[in-house]
Parts: C-alpha cells; sequence; structure tokens
C-alpha cells in the first residue's frame, strides 16, 4: 500500500519470510529485503533497462544463458573499472571501443 501525502510518502511492504519473530528481529529482517533490492537494483534493472535483455529474442538452448553470462561479465568489468553510470559508459565505449577492450586488459580503475 501506497500513500502519498503532500510531497513525501509513506509505503507500506508486506513480506512472507522463514525466519519468525523470534529468530530474526525487525531490523534483520530489513536488511535481508533491502539486500533483495540491492541486487534487483544494480544487476537485474540494469540488464533489463540498460541492457535491454527482456526484448532480447534468442530462447533457445544455451544461448540465453550465455548472453546473460556475457551481459554479467561485461556489467562486472565496467564496475570494477569504477564506471557507475553504465548507460554512458555504454554509449562512451560504442563510440570508442579501444577503452571497451583496454577494461578486458586493465579492469582496475587508473
Amino acid at each position: 500500500m501506497r500513500r502519498v501525502r503532500g510531497k513525501g510518502s509513506v509505503e507500506t511492504v508486506c513480506a512472507v519470510t522463514s525466519p519468525g519473530r523470534e529468530r530474526a528481529s525487525a531490523s534483520r529482517r530489513l536488511a535481508i529485503a533491502r539486500g533483495h533490492w540491492t541486487i534487483e537494483n544494480r544487476l537485474h534493472r540494469v540488464r533489463d533497462e540498460v541492457l535491454g535483455e527482456d526484448a532480447g529474442r534468442v530462447r533457445t538452448g544455451a544461448a540465453p544463458e550465455i548472453l546473460a553470462g556475457l551481459r554479467n561479465a561485461a556489467l562486472g568489468l565496467m564496475r570494477a573499472s569504477g564506471l557507475t553510470n553504465i548507460a554512458a559508459a555504454l554509449r562512451r565505449h560504442a563510440a570508442k571501443p579501444l577503452e571497451a577492450i583496454g577494461l578486458v586488459m586493465n579492469p582496475t580503475p587508473s
């Protein structure tokens, strides 16, 4: 449920978890939920929105898994080199492919 009040908003999230109150405090359950959304925002959303994974038409054999691995490798190389704006990095590397090759040769920030 989400209610907007003035400029801010109040959001209530419900979740089903395995550990009960006696095994996981509210702060621990919040950390678990935030950890899930960190993965969603840093990986899945970027793969879908920036790299267009869901729009891909490859659906048979091992090709979808291979392409997902290549996308993960590309994201890992860009993040390891200190790039945070993946969309901008992709545009730059499309225009300057030698820089993209440089990420493979030396993925650490310079």
